[in-house]
């Protein structure tokens, strides 16, 4: 199955930009009367069929619609971003594919880029969405300080993590993950988390967690912690 994107599906009919238009029509060669699969990223899934295949803007009509529910858990990853911005696109996209549910750029102590191209990395979340078949779209936020992550209210009902590397922290995410909650996990930078900032995390109930022995690259950390999380809420279903 091929899986399009049109953000506003609302009536029974609807039509593409013109890029989107050229792909489908001219890059794809679909005809008058081809079945199309659209999700607006909002856990609907469009059964559809093409009505007017004009490159510049073609129509095409709703036969079936189909909802997603809503996963039982909710992951929340706040991440320094890294100065390599494909490595972060790198990261979004898999995150996406893997499963997370909202994505935070995190300003930290030791953070190597304060600006990211939000608008870019949107698009490459919205191919990892097509590719996968996923017909929800992780909300993608701006980069926010660390303190006010921690500090933030709305997360008091969260199990909230942070990963970090020492000797001492030993004990592996896997191991400390209750099902069937909603998560927050803070990844650092590659220079890691200060004193400072762990002690502030711990303060406000943050659990130190381990994701293994290695010391893994920060967007490495970031798909491990959401493919650990994944994989203890679907362990039932394996």
């Amino acid at each position: 199955m091929q899986l399009f994107f049109h953000q506003n599906i609302q009536d029974s009919t609807f039509h593409l930009d013109m890029e989107e238009s050229k792909h489908l029509i001219k890059v794809l060669r679909k005809q008058q009367g081809d079945r199309v699969n659209f999700t607006d990223g909002k856990g609907c899934l469009f059964e559809c069929t093409i009505i007017d295949p004009n490159p510049r803007k073609a129509s095409i009509q709703i036969d079936q619609r189909l909802y997603t529910p809503d996963d039982d858990f909710y992951i929340h990853l706040a991440i320094s971003p890294t100065k390599n911005s494909e490595r972060m696109e790198w990261m979004v996209e898999k995150l996406t594919e893997i499963g997370v549910h909202e994505i935070t750029f995190m300003e930290s102590e030791y953070s190597e880029r304060s600006k990211l191209k939000l608008d870019r990395l949107e698009k490459k979340i919205i191919a990892a969405c097509k590719q996968s078949l996923k017909t929800r779209v992780p909300k993608l936020n701006p980069v926010t300080p660390m303190v006010d992550l921690v500090q933030d209210k709305k997360f008091d009902d969260y199990q909230r993590f942070i990963a970090y590397v020492d000797k001492e922290n030993d004990q592996h995410l896997f191991e400390k993950i209750e099902k069937d909650r909603a998560y927050l996990i803070l990844i650092g930078p590659e220079g890691d988390f200060s004193q400072q900032e762990l002690q502030l995390a711990f303060d406000h109930l943050f659990h130190p967690c381990s994701l293994g022995k290695s010391r893994l690259r920060s967007e490495t950390a970031g798909v491990a912690a959401v493919h650990t999380i994944q994989l203890v809420n679907n362990l039932q279903n394996l």
